[in-house]
């Protein structure tokens, strides 16, 4: 049982996540010619074996920047080993035209970012890569070894983060005073909400496949149809979605978050209306591309009555996995340390005190918590049953032991956003629209030189 309530996610960095997770034991405007030691594979690293002879071949030059078949190559086996493909030739073959348009349309924004003077600092991917590792119980350098052993160069996954996340700061310049939600847009948007109070909403989650000329509409098709082949054998949606989507909701994994009838293209609400939660849908034909939607959840607008606690957890991390038959003398040591927390702990304050004591990495309020959402039955039930203010007896895991208290439990209409919640819509509409926007803008005025 994994007892991480809420455990920290670094936005941007869903990809990264997805490939720690992947690859554990049982998004900087790049300098791509300037990558830095601790972050890109050394200078004098050889091309992937896969590459071969071919590994200089010229398959794009945009606006005299060149991509390789060694960049294509590297992408496509990073998105082979992210989703659990199996890395055979004739499936990375299906991948090269749209991992080839997504090198181009990447080394645009990278041109971007270098003529606006954005820089995400090496330091910045170098400690992103690192927290991963540690929050994945992963040694220092495990992430670059792993890639490496796989046939793909460390420096594509840098090359990719970089760009998210200086493409956000793009974005933030563009849109201005715009990142500023005021009264007056607050109060139209929940205007918009109540007239449609008792019509159904979806919480979905997107990957959008771009079309940028007609030529380009048959290969984007048996992209998507290969991407949902693997959505269907169980290729994990958000990894594929940082991978793949171009839309700004890749850096959180495709999640769009609840969303209404009005702010979806009518094809894509029409699917929504017949598609059971948890499934795929095929291709949907919207403006500009192509949408692959899976389906969270359904639910009445204004009306999702849920129990929402707040609790406090201590967790004390074994050294070593937990062997149940053969505990180590340190586990024995952090079972009677969690016991004397649960028995000497009478409220919350005293909790974080706890876990402030014990240098815990994970922190001692995960936010606050929908007990029904909760996926581990046995803690659910916990969360649902234990008095206020009573801390639980330990509760052992593989990793550690921890001690939960909650410190309140109420009921909530979820179906009424917050104020927070409008102003992210919000902001999330504008900077989609922006973005597309200067990518058209980008593309119309590149100069590309595609090689076959």
């Amino acid at each position: 049982m994994n007892l991480c309530l809420s455990c920290p996610r670094l936005p941007g960095l869903t990809l990264l996540a997805a490939l720690a997770w992947l690859m554990a034991p049982a998004p900087a405007p790049a300098q791509p010619r300037d990558a830095p030691h601790d972050a890109a594979q050394p200078r004098g690293a050889p091309l992937t074996d896969a590459a071969g002879p071919n590994a200089a071949r010229i398959v794009a030059i945009v606006n005299g920047d060149v991509i390789s078949y060694a960049d294509v190559e590297n992408r496509r086996r990073l998105f082979a080993l992210s989703t659990g493909m199996p890395a055979a030739p004739d499936v990375l073959d299906r991948l090269t035209p749209q991992v080839t348009r997504q090198l181009i349309d990447e080394r645009l924004r990278l041109q971007e970012l270098q003529r606006r003077h954005i820089v995400v600092q090496d330091a910045e991917i170098a400690g992103a890569i690192g927290e991963i590792e540690q929050r994945n119980n992963m040694q220092e350098g495990t992430l670059r070894r792993r890639l490496s052993a796989d046939g793909v160069e460390f420096r594509t996954l840098i090359d990719q983060v970089r760009v998210q996340i200086g493409w956000g700061r793009v974005l933030r310049q563009v849109l201005g005073q715009q990142t500023e939600v005021s009264e007056a847009d607050l109060q139209e948007q929940a205007n918009l909400l109540q007239a449609q109070t008792g019509q159904q909403e979806f919480r979905v989650a997107e990957i959008f496949v771009p079309i940028a000329e007609p030529a380009q509409a048959d290969g984007a098709r048996r992209f998507a149809d290969t991407i949902i082949q693997q959505l269907r054998l169980g290729a994990p949606f958000p990894v594929v979605a940082a991978q793949f989507s171009q839309s700004q909701t890749a850096l959180q994994g495709g999640e769009e978050g609840w969303v209404q009838p009005n702010q979806l293209d009518p094809a894509v609400v029409r699917v929504l209306q017949e598609m059971p939660p948890g499934a795929i849908s095929n291709p949907i034909q919207v403006p500009g591309g192509l949408s692959i939607v899976t389906l969270r959840a359904k639910r009445e607008i204004g009306h999702d009555p849920a129990t929402m606690a707040t609790v406090r957890q201590v967790f004390l991390a074994f050294t070593a996995r937990l062997d149940p038959t053969a505990p180590t003398a340190q586990q024995q040591q952090v079972l009677e340390q969690a016991r004397r927390i649960s028995a000497s702990a009478k409220s919350c304050e005293e909790m974080e005190a706890a876990n402030q004591a014990a240098g815990s990495a994970r922190p001692a309020d995960p936010g606050e918590l929908r007990v029904e959402g909760v996926g581990v039955p046995a803690l659910r039930q916990l969360l649902t049953t234990l008095p206020l203010g009573k801390a639980s007896q330990p509760l052992v895991a593989e990793d550690g032991v921890a001690v939960l208290m909650v410190c309140t439990r109420e009921e909530k209409n979820l179906g009424v956003p917050s104020k927070k919640e409008l102003t992210e819509r919000i902001l999330n509409e504008r900077v989609e629209l922006a973005s597309r926007q200067l990518m058209r803008d980008l593309q119309r005025r590149a100069v590309i030189d595609q090689r076959s």
